[in-house]
Order: structure tokens, then C-alpha cells, then sequence
């Protein structure tokens, strides 16, 4: 081997030492993303590209398509559509005239793009590839679409690996110290996306219009309890798709979960009853809205439900010196080992992960009060066992 193909690997083992220090942002991204050589060779496959780029666009395995390929050489970062209307980018990482690698990524559809993704011709993509039409027609749909504001940050993401990659083999600390300052932004840019788009967006008119017409029809037909469940549920719907970036007070957060356990009670009868003890003084204090109608799904769930003869909920508040803790507590059965390991880890809780998918209610609301309030803040476990659970949130004091 010579020196100079010594001196690459050095800098390309550097690189992807880079790369893995950046894991935390990669995961963010959510976009595939690759580290190419000039002549399109995929030497490290960050993020994997789309089945359909893979079987239909690349000519070989681990060479990127033409489209990428035919912009080698360039020392500009740029932004493309690919024949197929794909949206991607390209940002060369520029260390000396011979050697020329490159970060390039993207291969999702713009989602006001998204017709495009409709207008491809699968049949002749099936008769070119000598595949069958369900194949190229199932490739086709399993391509991503996102927002533009995504598209852009990712885009972001990726120009700022790049330029840290490039100074940390400068290796001056100035730069990297700057750098990072910029990666912390970048992340909660990105959070901060991630959190308002996972709200449910839905047209309100249609839903509350909707419930109205089935209520009045209950009224006509004399069904009260019905008309009274219904105008219930329509005020939950209403108080759960407000605004999610702004805070609510606990009494109004308390007037919805009484109209959520009324409907539990007409559903469950004697099986279950339910007490709330929030002093006066609490009731203004301001939280996110929703973060307590989870816990008391899951004590329904998990605790009341299976018991036959039923059981009992209490939520509860105390004021700290430094902190507020809100309190759900049930006479039930206690959580199954598997939700009972994920609440007394509170790490698991943050983390996007099989056994959080399963209790998607916890883990998103726990992420939401971190998010508002920070890390040390968020759900706990006090106990769960035969005799019930009693699961808490705590929450910054802010008189």
C-alpha cells in the first residue's frame, strides 16, 4: 500500500469516527444519506435509500444512479430532482484537489410534490426491469414524502456534518467548538419540528359538526344520556386539538379529564368510581394540555378493567419548594411487567422504541414534558403492584 492510499484510509476511518459522533443528529434526519466518492462508490451507507432507488435507479450494487453521478466534480452544495421527481442534495466535503468525497441524500418526494410520485409509469418500469407490476407498483409506494420546512432542516443537518467532518480534519478547536454550539441548535430546530408535527391535524368543522347532527339525533329520539355523552365527547375533541405549543391551566386540564372519566363511568357503572383532590391554589398553574388523560387511560387498562369487580381513581397535586407533582392513583391489579419496565426506566421513555410503540400515550407525553419543561421533569412510577399503581408527573414549581 502506498503512502497516499494510507493517508485516505487515515482520513476516511477519521471521517466515519466523525460520522459516528453525530449519531444522535443522524437519527433526527430521517432521510437516507450516503458518503460517496467522486465516481459515485457508496462507502458508507449512513442511511439506507429507498427499495426503489436501490432496484429500479442504481446500476450496481453500492454505486450510486446517474443522476447523482453525472454532477462529480462539483465543489457547490446543490439541490436536485432526480427523472422520478425525488428530492435530493448533494455537499462535497473538500479536503485536497485528488480527493473529493461526498455527503448525498435525500430520495423522498416533496409532498407538494406528491403527484409526481403517481404519474410514474409502471408498466414500462416492470416490462424494462423484467419485473412484475405488483413489485415496481409496491417499490413506487413505499417512497417517503415529506414537508418542505423537514426537507429544509434535514438539508441543514446534512450541511452542517459536512462542515464538521471537513474541520475535524483541520483539527482546530475553535471551529469544532463553534460547531457544536451549532449541532445543539440544529437538534432542538428539529425537535422542535418533530413535536409540532405529531400533533393530529384534522378539520375540526367536519368532526364537530358531525357529533353535533348525531347528538341532536339522540335528542330527537330521546336518548339524553347519549345527546350528554356525545356533547362530552365533542369538548374533549375541542380541548385536545387546541393549540399544542401553548400551556393550559391545570383546572381546565381537571374540567376534561372529569368529562373523560364521566364517560368512563356511564361505560364501566359501579365498576368504577373516581375522586379529584386539587388544591385551589394549583388550579392556575399552567401545563401542557392532555398529559394526565394517558396516565388514567392506562390505570383503566391495566388496573380496573381486568378486576371484575372494578376499582377506584385518584389524581392528586402538591406543591414543593422547587417542583409540582400530579398524582393518578388506582386500587387495580398493577401494570404488566413490560409497561411496568418501561415507566420505572425513564430513559426508555424518551427513546422511540418497540416497547414504547405499544404505549405510544406514556412515551409521548412524557417526551412532551421534557420538551416544555426539560429533562429532569416528566413521568415516574411510585409504585405498581397487586394492590395498584400509583404513577406521577413532576413538573417545575413556577411561583
Amino acid at each position: 500500500m502506498t503512502s497516499q492510499h494510507l493517508l485516505r484510509d487515515i482520513r476516511l476511518k477519521k471521517i466515519n469516527n466523525s460520522i459516528k459522533d453525530l449519531n444522535s443528529l443522524l437519527s433526527l434526519s430521517k432521510i437516507p444519506l450516503h458518503l460517496v466518492s467522486s465516481d459515485g462508490v457508496i462507502l458508507t451507507e449512513l442511511s439506507p435509500p429507498p427499495d426503489f432507488c436501490k432496484c429500479i435507479c442504481q446500476k450496481s450494487e453500492g454505486v450510486l444512479c446517474e443522476d447523482y453521478t453525472c454532477y462529480s466534480g462539483t465543489q457547490n452544495d446543490i439541490r436536485f430532482n432526480c427523472r422520478f421527481g425525488l428530492q435530493n442534495f448533494i455537499f462535497p466535503i473538500k479536503i485536497e484537489q485528488d480527493f473529493q468525497l461526498y455527503l448525498v441524500g435525500g430520495q423522498v418526494y416533496n409532498r407538494q410534490a406528491i403527484y409526481k410520485k403517481y404519474m410514474i409509469n409502471v408498466d414500462s418500469l416492470a416490462r424494462e426491469k423484467n419485473q412484475s407490476r405488483e413489485l415496481i407498483a409496491k417499490l413506487v409506494g413505499s417512497i417517503k414524502n415529506m414537508e418542505e420546512d423537514q426537507i429544509s432542516f434535514c438539508e441543514q443537518i446534512v450541511k452542517y456534518i459536512t462542515l464538521n467532518i471537513s474541520e475535524s480534519l483541520k483539527s482546530t478547536n475553535i471551529k469544532i467548538a463553534q460547531l457544536s454550539f451549532e449541532k445543539n441548535m440544529l437538534e432542538q430546530k428539529v425537535k422542535d419540528l418533530q413535536m409540532k408535527n405529531s400533533f393530529l391535524v384534522v378539520n375540526p368543522h367536519f368532526v364537530f359538526n358531525t357529533l353535533n347532527t348525531i347528538a341532536r339525533i339522540a335528542y330527537f329520539e330521546k336518548s339524553y344520556k347519549t345527546e350528554e355523552l356525545i356533547y362530552c365527547l365533542s369538548d374533549l375533541l375541542r380541548y385536545n386539538l387546541k393549540q399544542n405549543d401553548k400551556l393550559h391551566t391545570l383546572q381546565k386540564e381537571i374540567e376534561n379529564i372529569k368529562k373523560y372519566l364521566y364517560i368512563q363511568k356511564i361505560r364501566f357503572k359501579n365498576r368504577l368510581n373516581y375522586e379529584i383532590n386539587i388544591p385551589p391554589k394549583l388550579e392556575t398553574y399552567r401545563i401542557p394540555n392532555m398529559i394526565l388523560q394517558p396516565i388514567i387511560e392506562n390505570a383503566l387498562i391495566h388496573g380496573i378493567m381486568p378486576k371484575h369487580e372494578g376499582g377506584s381513581i385518584r389524581i392528586t397535586a402538591k406543591e414543593g419548594i422547587d417542583y409540582v407533582t400530579i398524582k393518578v392513583i388506582d386500587n387495580g391489579q398493577g401494570f404488566p411487567a413490560e409497561t411496568l419496565s418501561l415507566l420505572t426506566h425513564s430513559d426508555q421513555l424518551s427513546e422511540p422504541s418497540l416497547s414504547c410503540s405499544k404505549n405510544i400515550g406514556l412515551c409521548s407525553t412524557d417526551r412532551r414534558i421534557k420538551h416544555f419543561f426539560g429533562e429532569t421533569y416528566g413521568i415516574y412510577i411510585e409504585k405498581s403492584d397487586s394492590s395498584g399503581s400509583i404513577v406521577g408527573i413532576t413538573l417545575p414549581n413556577s411561583t
